[in-house]
């Protein structure tokens, strides 16, 4: 008998380094379970964010050896981050025409890849539209679509059902709208909530 698939609902932002790591164990889980992933947009620094105070990125600089070394020893990666304190929201829009295409994934995960490993500023319209293009999207269409009022209505929908949830960082990770697991969980904890979910969508079927 098969598994039956679970809906996984995560909320993330590209400029958090925990929703890349998040991102990461959750691409392996797909790869091993009957999972069906949808993305949605967080921003942890809308537009019009005050000023981060140099007490705070003091504390983030400080808080940089953990995370690389968790990076490294939990998840194999060796992070070289982008430009500090993009704005994420375009790179958030195109994440909706991508997902429009079918391409939903491959995009999320190009531009995690970009910002995290690759340095890139994803905040700059033609980067994003070279990792458009890398996976198969038509540039200008890509770049048009930045300006899509809808696209943009459709992210801030995803931050308004947040907010609505109470959600207060991500990433967030809710199982079939039953569970909520917050942070960069490793791999197994993610295997187990599936798999618990699994063994209880069997069982209401039986």
């Amino acid at each position: 008998m098969n598994e039956p698939q679970v809906r996984i609902d995560v909320w993330s932002d590209y400029n958090c380094p925990w929703s890349f790591l998040a991102t990461t164990s959750l691409e392996k889980l797909k790869n091993s379970h009957d999972v069906e992933l949808h993305w949605h947009s967080y921003e942890l620094r809308p537009k019009g964010s005050p000023p981060i105070s140099p007490e705070y990125r003091e504390r983030i600089a400080a808080a940089q050896p953990r995370l690389q070394t968790m990076a490294r020893e939990q998840y194999s990666l060796e992070l070289h981050q982008g430009p500090f304190g993009i704005d994420s929201r375009t790179a958030l829009t195109g994440a909706k025409f991508a997902e429009q295409q079918g391409l939903g994934p491959d995009y999320h995960h190009a531009v995690m890849y970009a910002y995290w490993v690759e340095a890139k500023d994803i905040g700059a319209r033609e980067v994003l539209a070279d990792l458009a293009e890398g996976i198969g999207r038509n540039r200008e269409q890509y770049l048009a679509a930045l300006d899509n009022v809808d696209l943009d209505e459709q992210v801030q929908n995803d931050i308004d059902q947040a907010q609505a949830y109470g959600l207060s960082g991500v990433p967030a990770i809710v199982f079939d709208n039953r569970y909520l697991i917050p942070g960069a969980q490793p791999y197994p904890v993610l295997v187990q909530a599936t798999e618990q979910v699994q063994a209880e969508l069997a069982k209401e079927a039986a």
